[in-house]
């Protein structure tokens, strides 16, 4: 009687433990399945448990930064330009470029008529820092070829007077005051800019960008150089060889230092810019 009893007890426990929701163990159910101490099932003899999935480990490759090129149309003070470039890291791209343009002036300075010719030739190379993402950027670099410089033909007509360094002239009728000036820079130059947008951007393909900054090119070097004869100012006699006489020649070079002293300011070249990436 009592065997009886303690099976019809096993019995109703066993059921009342199998009528509850099965316990889950990746993705299978069990009902009542032995476990260790820590709560997951042991496998009954003669079975075995499904093996838990296998995690996916991402590859070192897929990890990896993807350098990205890129190509820039540019306008600036430099002139209008090109460069091409590729993004090293996500803070860091290197680019080169040119730029040119011809620009033609004009004008009248102490009596003496210049046509001059802005060429603007130059090489430059920069390494773009962007620690704040594509919306802004660092650039240290250089201008490893400066070839920008000023080309002008001076002339005086016969008959009109003309300043030279601290003396008047007059410019003679049968054989007129005329000559050349140039104006050249340092043939290399450290340069520095920053600017708004990504020259070559990490996340999409189309975008515009600015930059300012400025050249450290030096003082630039005038050069001029008078021919002609020069004569007294009131009389129009006593005239001289403008390209030998010692006086006049002394004072071309009072008149150069004079110009050299007044564009010393640009030796700090200051560059504005607006680009186009496609």
């Amino acid at each position: 009687m009592r065997q009886r009893i303690l099976a019809t007890i096993l019995l109703t426990a066993f059921a009342l433990a199998c009528a509850k929701p099965a316990r889950a163990y990746y993705g299978f159910a069990i009902c009542n399945a032995a476990v260790n101490d820590d709560g997951a099932p042991v496998a009954a003899a003669g079975s075995a448990l499904p093996e838990a999935p296998t995690p996916v480990v991402m590859g070192e490759s897929d990890m990896l930064f993807r350098p990205r090129p890129g190509m820039v149309v540019k306008f600036s003070s430099l002139g209008v330009g090109v460069d091409a470039g590729v993004s090293i890291n996500r803070f860091l791209n290197v680019r080169g470029g040119f730029s040119g343009l011809n620009v033609s002036h004009g004008f009248n300075a102490s009596g003496i008529h210049y046509d001059a010719s802005l060429h603007y030739r130059s090489a430059e190379v920069l390494a773009d820092v962007t620690p704040l993402g594509d919306w802004f950027h660092i650039s240290p670099g250089a201008l490893i070829y400066n070839g920008n410089q000023v080309i002008a033909t001076a002339n005086v007509p016969g008959g009109q007077n003309f300043d030279l360094g601290s003396i008047s002239v007059r410019s003679s009728p049968a054989d007129p005051i005329h000559g050349t000036g140039k104006l050249t820079v340092n043939k290399g130059a450290p340069m520095v800019m920053f600017g708004f947008g990504n020259p070559i951007p990490h996340n999409h393909h189309f975008t515009i960008f600015h930059d300012f900054g400025i050249v450290f090119q030096g003082a630039p070097k005038i050069a001029l150089s008078l021919a002609g004869t020069a004569c007294d100012p009131v009389t129009g006699l006593a005239c001289v060889n403008a390209a030998t006489d010692p006086t006049i020649q002394a004072q071309i070079l009072n008149e150069q230092n004079k110009l050299n002293k007044d564009t010393s300011i640009v030796k700090f070249y200051p560059i504005a810019s607006i680009g186009i990436r496609f």
